[in-house]
């Protein structure tokens, strides 16, 4: 198996080698097959999937009726992460575990990337200079923060801010998903290419993801620039400014008033 393609197998054939797990079997097949034989046999037409870097599929969406206290249930979801030692990351100079800050109830979600250093020491999603930004950006759609639900695909902070690799994404998206599960958006925007990957699946460029709909957990999701590449790129604020106006007709959102 050659390229890019595998990449995210090999990822995959490593994950499960820490676990443990050594043979692999092709569906169907009479035979166990281990390491390379894997990739390979995963690059033949009969048994390659498409291109998937989405966490291992998390329990199946509750219904937001069933859930008599989303509070309550977001934190039995906190207490279960506990001091999270279940990929390297916890023992990569991590100070806190950035877990979700927000609304249980909100209509609309974002889901960034990772914490930084100032989340990391706060132990709060995007309050740093980024989540100054976002809080600009959410107030531009006549919200408050506290209005809505935010998160990351890891809740712990990658050395040097570096993009999470794909075992401690794939490793940690598991609660993501349960706390998507658990608030119940009606839309989530995905800030950033990270983001977008590990919610939909699909390892895209973000230009060909923005303008319109996908669907993540029973939600609508948008995908838009993460706030830390618009600071660094001012000149694409315009081009967010364009996908959280289609969320916000989708939401039925107007922007507050001016003066």
């Amino acid at each position: 198996m050659r390229g890019e393609a595998a990449q995210p197998v090999q990822a995959w054939v490593d994950y499960f080698r820490d676990l443990g797990i050594h043979d692999f079997y092709r569906p169907g097949g009479p035979a166990p097959l281990a390491g390379d034989e894997a990739l390979e046999a995963a690059a033949t037409p009969a048994a390659m999937a498409p291109l998937d870097l989405a966490p291992l599929p998390g329990p199946a969406p509750v219904p937001a009726a069933s859930m008599p206290d989303r509070a309550a249930a977001l934190l039995a979801i906190r207490n279960d992460i506990g001091d999270c030692t279940r990929c390297p990351l916890a023992y990569a100079g991590r100070r806190k575990i950035v877990f979700g800050d927000g609304s249980p109830t909100a209509r609309l979600m974002f889901v960034g990337e990772g914490p930084g250093a100032d989340e990391d020491a706060q132990g709060v999603p995007f309050v740093g200079k980024a989540g100054q930004l976002l809080n600009n950006m959410i107030a531009a759609m006549g919200l408050a923060r506290a209005e809505v639900y935010i998160a990351n695909i890891v809740k712990c902070r990658p050395p040097n801010n570096r993009v999470p690799e794909p075992v401690e994404a794939n490793t940690c998206s598991q609660f993501l998903l349960r706390q998507i599960d658990v608030v119940g958006p009606e839309v989530i925007v995905a800030l950033g290419a990270t983001a977008a990957t590990y919610l939909l699946g699909v390892k895209q460029s973000l230009g060909s993801l923005r303008g319109r709909w996908h669907a993540c957990r029973g939600a609508k999701l948008a995908v838009t620039y993460h706030p830390a590449f618009l600071l660094r790129d001012p000149s694409q604020k315009a081009e967010a400014w364009k996908d959280l106006r289609m969320v916000m007709g989708e939401l039925g959102l107007k922007p507050p008033a001016r003066g």
